[in-house]
């Protein structure tokens, strides 16, 4: 995303982007981490409490080089939550790790919501030409967008990536050992996905849904 904006060669553009993207990237990298430490807490595991992941301290999430995709090209990665799935309290200890790592995903899907909503009320409620309202929907913009790249990106069902501990809910063990086995190759596949732009459609079909969803939402008061 900032990535972008850097090769436009409009200087101004990238400085004023960069400003607003880093803390929107510790927004949305903080949020997803905190959400998979709340799930695995509700289902009775207390791992991520004691490690001081409950917060939305930034500094106990953040990955360098996640941190820097996320910024440089609108998704990326955190430090993983530590989960032990004994401590679940329902049998299913493949359901629950499923419901932990989709808890961080759906975070981010719900914050690009809430972001969007903002911003279009201050877009349409906020009658002001000030710079500073300007930039805080600006702001919120950013936090929408990468919300969604970062909340889609971890769906990808390839290890270590949320998506991959959904998927092993729902396999037979045997399908599970053959992917397993076949994960560079898949990985590969991803990055090539990623590299040649396709999984930019996904990420923009989303973003669509969900800022046309945000508009529905505050219609009536605008």
């Amino acid at each position: 995303m900032l990535l972008r904006s850097l090769l436009s060669g409009d200087l101004r553009s990238f400085l004023i982007a960069l400003c607003l993207m880093l803390p929107a990237v510790v927004i949305c990298l903080t949020v997803h981490e905190c959400a998979h430490g709340l799930a695995a807490r509700a289902l009775g595991d207390r791992t991520a409490e004691r490690a001081g992941r409950l917060t939305l301290d930034p500094l106990a999430h953040i990955d360098p080089l996640g941190f820097l995709c996320m910024l440089l090209l609108g998704f990326g990665w955190a430090r993983p939550v530590p989960v032990n799935v004994s401590g679940f309290r329902i049998k299913n200890r493949k359901a629950g790790m499923a419901i932990v790592a989709l808890a961080g995903p759906l975070s981010n899907l719900v914050l690009a919501f809430v972001s969007y909503i903002v911003a279009l009320l201050l877009t349409y409620k906020v009658q002001s030409d000030a710079m500073f309202i300007q930039t805080v929907q600006m702001f919120f913009s950013y936090i929408g967008a990468l919300s969604v790249g970062l909340g889609v990106f971890n769906l990808i069902p390839v290890h270590p990536l949320d998506g991959s501990r959904v998927l092993d809910a729902f396999l037979p063990y045997r399908i599970q050992a053959k992917l397993d086995r076949y994960q560079p190759i898949i990985l590969l596949a991803v990055v090539a996905i990623v590299y040649f732009g396709l999984f930019d459609l996904v990420i923009n079909r989303v973003d669509n849904w969900i800022l046309n969803l945000a508009v529905r939402a505050v219609f009536p008061f605008l």
